[in-house]
């Protein structure tokens, strides 16, 4: 039986078919890697397109520069589970919002779906309809309520994850819980920036088949060499981890290269994939 959310890699390179079964645990394949964006670049784009009267935020800059990536890096669309590779059948984004529930602030976590031939305009009408809705204290999301009928009876809780976890992997979970889940998602960020904190390295779960987490933090000055010397920038810090098994490490080189290039340009993001690739 295949699974609901990918197909199985038959035609990888042998040592990355092997590597699975070395490494079998995702966080035993961890890597992680900082990124320094320079936001002059990106508040230029912002105050332009404000000029224009169409508001951008620098989490949908972000998350298009990601997106963009790996349209042209399919093989960042890759999972593992149960020492298989899989092609994700979609891309999709998991991201904390905060949400005032009775007065506290509470986070819930949640998914949006993206596609390849998605603009910067399109990613930001998605992410603010989606931090719209589940900012909503008396709205619960899939994932929310997935958790609350788990947590609804004593010994449940145990007892499903348990059981999810297994055919998780052995590819029997249902297409709704997997819908519903904040943890099979071809990436995950989140915005500590927002909390007013530095970006960490955080974990990819072993449940579900996330292979990247980001997290931004505030930003800082960061030493640039140039012809001149060296230079100051302000930057925002990307925390990335990813999962090494999916990909070489040429091949993360080269996608994060291609990332950094959206962010430096933010325009280049107006462009679907397929005007990209055919001008």
């Amino acid at each position: 039986m295949g699974r609901k959310d990918g197909k199985k890699v038959r035609n990888a390179d042998p040592m990355y078919t092997i590597v699975p079964y070395i490494m079998d645990k995702r966080y035993d394949a961890m890597n992680m890697i900082n990124l320094d964006i320079p936001v002059d670049p990106i508040k230029a784009y912002i105050r332009e397109k404000r000029a224009e009267g169409q508001f951008v935020s620098h989490l949908s800059v972000i998350i298009t520069s990601y997106l963009k990536t790996i349209a042209h890096f399919p093989l960042l669309n890759r999972f593992i589970v149960n020492c298989k590779i899989y092609e994700r059948n979609d891309i999709d984004c998991a991201m904390v919002v905060l949400k005032d529930e009775d007065g506290d602030m509470e986070g819930t976590m949640s998914k949006v779906r993206l596609d390849k031939e998605d603009t910067i305009f399109t990613v930001n009408e998605k992410m603010n309809s989606y931090i719209e809705k589940n900012r909503e204290a008396k709205n619960k999301n899939s994932t929310d309520r997935l958790i609350k009928k788990l947590l609804s009876f004593p010994g449940l809780p145990r007892f499903g994850v348990k059981l999810f976890k297994f055919m998780d992997r052995h590819g029997l979970l249902p297409g709704k819980i997997i819908d519903a889940s904040p943890f099979h998602t071809s990436f995950t960020i989140t915005n500590l920036a927002s909390l007013r904190t530095n970006y960490i390295y955080h974990h990819i779960y072993e449940f579900g088949t996330t292979s990247v987490f980001i997290a931004m933090g505030n930003t800082r000055e960061v030493p640039f060499r140039t012809k001149d010397g060296v230079s100051f920038k302000t930057c925002i810090p990307l925390g990335v981890v990813m999962d090494e098994r999916i990909c070489s490490g040429h091949y993360f080189a080269e996608a994060f290269k291609r990332m950094k290039t959206y962010l430096e340009n933010p325009v280049l993001m107006e462009k679907t994939y397929s005007q990209e690739i055919q001008s």
